[in-house]
């Protein structure tokens, strides 16, 4: 590996930009006097002490605490841990902002999560050589935002990608092919983005044990064991990928979120309940994005870990949140026992499309409605967007009791945690 100091005769330029600890340090760039240098995680079910850990800062790994741990094992590694709430407005108004500071240098910007991006600078000449710009990137993101971030430079999205992982926070790493055989062919295959367990297995059993083993093996042998995969296996320990920075992002194939329950939910009422909050949240995001959808899906898990999803097409495609609840209701009392414990309940809206491009289909009775319903559809979301999600409620969100309704109005942030901001996204 070497410094990029000026751009190749020929051939592209790609930063893979990965941010750090990217929760717990959104929260401590937003409130630095209270998370500064502090070991912080952010989990679901924060007052419940339940729930695990979806990431945690440096600090906090330091002392052992690592993202998918139960938040009783971090606390018992970490008692000064401080556990914080997710607030995804938060994390997605902080990656569009440091999203805006890399579009400055090029157009091709490619996000592949809501913490991370590719952007091809092979034309951006003009502000100067590559680890110039890297360099600035990181210096604005740092001071204009208070985020640390790594930085890969390399002449494809592949190694960009795992140069970014080499040095964090903070890093800044250059990989260049020339660099592959030194660096890469001695690692273990399974460390190589894009190969996953099962794979780095399966060659494991084949004799290749390592990425210069995989280099050097014979092409035929390798398409013969794992079909077409076989030619980009070859390819990638090699160093070599052709795959293009694509500017902005495909539209969202589904848009869902899943809740973690707290405890297992066993009455009908309260998984209701939860639907509602779940439907609210996604057809929330749906309007903010002018889709509707023509599909529902729900997903519900077992408290041994048993998931199941099931779909239905809806009559006339929505966004509204009561059309996609009576779906999701249906599909959860048909497709689950009764009293059956569930401990993670999840919505998705699928086959979207603009809403633009689709004409409203009113029947005889809501056709008068229909405008006041949507008035006050948006009038509710300019309200929320403005005070927060909790600015207003239905009464379906709420508990049967007063006490049900205030523990629920005061953790509902928490309790709903989002595991999937989007099916084609973080993933």
């Amino acid at each position: 590996m070497e410094n990029a100091d000026a751009y190749p005769r020929s051939g592209r330029v790609i930063l893979h930009i990965d941010m750090n600890a990217f929760y717990c340090s959104v929260h401590e760039a937003a409130e630095p006097e209270r998370y500064r240098g502090k070991p912080t995680a952010v989990a679901g079910s924060v007052e419940a002490r339940k729930g695990i850990v979806v990431t945690s800062s440096y600090p906090a790994r330091a002392r052992g605490v690592r993202t998918g741990m139960t938040v009783r094992e971090a606390m018992r590694l970490c008692p000064q841990l401080i556990l914080l709430k997710p607030d995804f407005d938060l994390y997605r108004s902080y990656s569009l902002a440091f999203l805006r500071i890399v579009g400055d240098v090029s157009p091709l910007v490619e996000p592949v999560s809501i913490d991370e991006c590719y952007v091809d600078i092979t034309g951006s000449k003009q502000f100067g050589p590559p680890l110039a710009i890297a360099e600035e990137l990181q210096r604005r993101i740092r001071e204009e935002l208070g985020l640390p971030c790594s930085i890969g430079v390399a002449p494809n999205k592949l190694l960009a990608k795992i140069a970014s992982d080499f040095k964090k926070p903070n890093g800044l790493t250059v990989l260049r092919l020339r660099d592959v055989p030194n660096v890469l062919w001695p690692r273990p295959c399974v460390e190589l983005h894009g190969i996953g367990a099962k794979t780095a297995a399966k060659l494991e059993r084949l004799g290749i044990r390592t990425l210069g083993a995989l280099a050097a093996a014979d092409e035929t042998f390798l398409v013969s064991h794992f079909g077409t995969n076989g030619h980009w296996l070859k390819r990638a320990a090699n160093g070599r990928d052709d795959a293009p920075v694509v500017a902005g992002r495909e539209q969202a194939k589904s848009v869902g979120h899943t809740v973690t329950l707290p405890e297992d939910v066993t009455e009908p009422a309260e998984a209701r309940r939860v639907l509602l909050n779940l439907a609210d949240q996604v057809t929330r995001r749906l309007r903010r994005k002018g889709l509707i959808a023509a599909t529902v899906q729900i997903t519900i898990r077992r408290p041994d870990m048993k998931t199941i999803t099931r779909a239905t097409t809806l009559p006339a495609p929505t966004d509204e949140a009561a059309a996609v609840h009576r779906a999701a209701c249906a599909l959860f009392e048909k497709h689950w026992p009764a009293r059956a414990p569930v401990r993670l309940l999840g919505i998705a809206c699928q086959n979207l499309r603009p809403k633009e491009d689709v004409p409203q289909q009113l029947d005889l009775f809501e056709f008068r409605e229909q405008p006041k319903k949507a008035e006050l559809t948006n009038v509710m979301d300019r309200i929320r967007d403005k005070f927060g999600e909790s600015a207003i409620l239905t009464a379906g969100m709420l508990g049967d009791d007063p006490a049900t309704r205030i523990r629920n109005k005061k953790e509902r942030g928490t309790s709903l945690q989002m595991d999937h901001l989007e099916r084609n996204e973080e993933q």
